[in-house]
């Protein structure tokens, strides 16, 4: 099965995750992807006759694990990749299709004139003349991050049918990683890795080892409805107030409008009446002091507009996601130029960009698994445009037999 195979039988699972769902997976088709993939990755050590074998959990993670073949020193290395799609899109039905890029903008769909042009994403012109599998505009492809697991189960295969010298590989697949959940319930002891590597970023050849910190937070208003005739002097519109809130929030501190090591404060939703009104934020900054006086600030709004409408009229509510991973990878550089030797071996020199967001990794480096992230091939992730390059896909599952072989000592 080549790698596209691989990919394409992926994705043909819809896997949305549910932020609303209590469980673990959020979501049963989820479940389903995960039994596959346990099938599959038994199916090639049995037949290849190695010791390859996985398992999924009462949460519907998949471990497996493919023994070392050496008596030599080597550290056991963990490969992890996330089974659930965003919900920024549909996931389904999708329809994926495999074309030579050329340059020329690519339809994705005829009947309704959907174009994936060059001219509007230029990262695109870095594949040409490779093959791009892409949807028909109508859903996301889930390459985020189904690339990532066709890469690292294709990884598995050519490792054991070179006969290479490895260590003890573990791999991971994790659900719910899009709604912030991935690392939840992941067994870091019972994987038993020594350092892992998150298949889970965009373009080759990036490297990420930085990541923002990360909030959410829940602005809530409580006003006063009377009717609009008689309102004057009495009368606190409370989805009035947010707007004011919101409007006291720098214009130019949003994710639009920034980039690279930019944090930012980003409304997600917004609903309300005269009598309550509320609003979900997230908070990003890569700098940790920067991120606590953003924090900050939005709690001092709230004391302003509370001084203005009355005491208890604006709460704002803030609980910590996940924090820059950096701190802990400053310890563990020897992951890093690891990947990069990997890489250099390839043909590429590869850089380290800051993530504007977080794996799994983020979280699992401070629990003890240093895991930084590596690219899967893929780009406009959460969109209708998304694409992943099969060529670059082929080239990560390389780099990934590269890193494990070059482990032993």
């Amino acid at each position: 099965m080549t790698i596209a195979e691989r990919f394409l039988a992926y994705v043909a699972y819809p896997t949305m995750s549910d932020e609303a769902s209590e469980s673990c997976p959020s979501t049963q088709k989820q479940l389903a992807l995960a039994k596959h993939l346990v099938e599959s990755i038994n199916e090639i050590g049995v037949r290849h006759q190695a010791p390859l074998h996985a398992f999924v959990d009462e949460y519907g993670y998949v471990y497996a694990t493919l023994e070392k073949n050496t008596d030599k020193k080597a550290k056991t290395i963990g490969l992890i990749a996330h089974m659930d799609t965003s919900d920024a899109c549909p996931d389904s039905p999708i329809c994926p299709k495999t074309v030579l890029f050329t340059g020329e903008d690519i339809v994705l769909n005829e009947a309704e004139g959907i174009v994936l042009s060059p001219k509007e994403y230029p990262a695109m012109l870095s594949c040409l003349g490779k093959h791009l599998i892409v949807t028909d505009g109508k859903t996301l492809l889930g390459a985020d991050d189904k690339a990532g697991i066709a890469e690292i189960v294709t990884a598995l295969e050519t490792l054991i049918v070179s006969g290479r010298e490895h260590g003890t590989v573990k791999v991971a697949f994790t659900p719910d990683e899009e709604i912030g959940r991935g690392a939840d319930l992941f067994d870091v002891k019972g994987f038993g890795a020594d350092y892992a590597y998150t298949l889970d970023g965009g373009a080759l050849p990036e490297l990420e080892y930085e990541n923002f910190n990360a909030a959410s937070a829940k602005v809530t208003v409580y006003g006063r409805s009377i009717h609009p005739g008689s309102a004057k002097g009495k009368m606190i519109n409370a989805s009035t107030v947010l707007c004011e809130f919101n409007a006291m929030l720098p214009p130019e501190d949003v994710p639009e409008k920034t980039e690279g090591y930019q944090g930012f404060f980003h409304m997600t939703d917004i609903e309300g009446t005269c009598e309550r009104a509320t609003a979900h934020y997230i908070i990003r900054d890569h700098d940790k002091r920067k991120f606590e006086q953003r924090k900050a600030r939005m709690q001092k709004l709230a004391t302003v507009l509370c001084a203005v409408y009355g005491e208890g009229s604006v709460v704002v509510e803030i609980e910590d996601s996940y924090y820059n991973m950096r701190e802990v990878m400053e310890e563990h550089m020897y992951v890093i130029d690891a990947a990069k030797a990997a890489f250099h071996k390839h043909g590429y020199e590869a850089h380290c960009v800051p993530i504007r967001g977080g794996t799994d990794g983020a979280r699992l480096s401070f629990e003890g698994l240093p895991c930084p992230n590596l690219p899967t091939g893929g780009e406009n992730y959460h969109s209708r445009f998304e694409y992943v390059c099969v060529e670059d896909m082929q080239t990560m599952a390389d780099i990934i037999v590269t890193m494990l072989c070059d482990a032993v000592k």
